[in-house]
C-alpha cells in the first residue's frame, strides 16, 4: 500500500505541482503525504502563473507552492514516485537506482504515455498537460487509494 507519493517533473513549477495538487485534493485522507520536486528544480520559485490560474479554476490554490530539488532525502520519503516523462524516470533510475520498482510514469496506465512540458508555451499547452494529469490522477487513485 502506498501512502506517500512524490511527483516529479523538470523545474517543479508546472506539471508536478499540478499533479501534486490534484492528487492531494482527490485522494482526501487516502494518502498521508503528497509532494513534488524537480530534477532541475527552480528552487524556491512559485508555480508558473498559467498553472496557478488553471488550478484556481478548479478550486485548488497553487499559490503557496515553492519548487524543490529532487534530492535523495526528498525522494527517500516516498513510497511511490511518479514522473511526468521518460527523461525524468530515466534520471531517477540512474541517480537513485533504489527507486526502481517504486517509480513509474504518471501515465503508466495509459500505455506509459508522457505528459508534455507546457513551460513557456501558450495556455493551450497547459490545458493539454492538465487534461493528461487529470487522467493519470484518476488512474493512480483507482489503484493506490
Amino acid at each position: 500500500m502506498f501512502s506517500r507519493v512524490c511527483v516529479i517533473c523538470t523545474g517543479n513549477i508546472c506539471r508536478s505541482p499540478m499533479g501534486e495538487a490534484l492528487l492531494r485534493a482527490r485522494a482526501g485522507d487516502k494518502l498521508s503525504e503528497v509532494y513534488s520536486a524537480g530534477i532541475g528544480a527552480l528552487v524556491g520559485h512559485g508555480a508558473d502563473a498559467t498553472a496557478v490560474e488553471l488550478m484556481d479554476e478548479k478550486g485548488i490554490d497553487l499559490s503557496p507552492h515553492r519548487a524543490q530539488q529532487a534530492t535523495a532525502g526528498v525522494l527517500s520519503r516516498a513510497d511511490l514516485v511518479l514522473a511526468m516523462d521518460r527523461s525524468h524516470l530515466d534520471w531517477l533510475h540512474r541517480q537513485h537506482p533504489q527507486l526502481r520498482g517504486r517509480s513509474f510514469l504518471w501515465l503508466h496506465w495509459r500505455d506509459a504515455a508522457e505528459v508534455p512540458d507546457p513551460y513557456r508555451r501558450p495556455r493551450a499547452a497547459f490545458e493539454e498537460a492538465l487534461a493528461l494529469i487529470e487522467q493519470g490522477t484518476e488512474d493512480w487513485l483507482a489503484r493506490i487509494a
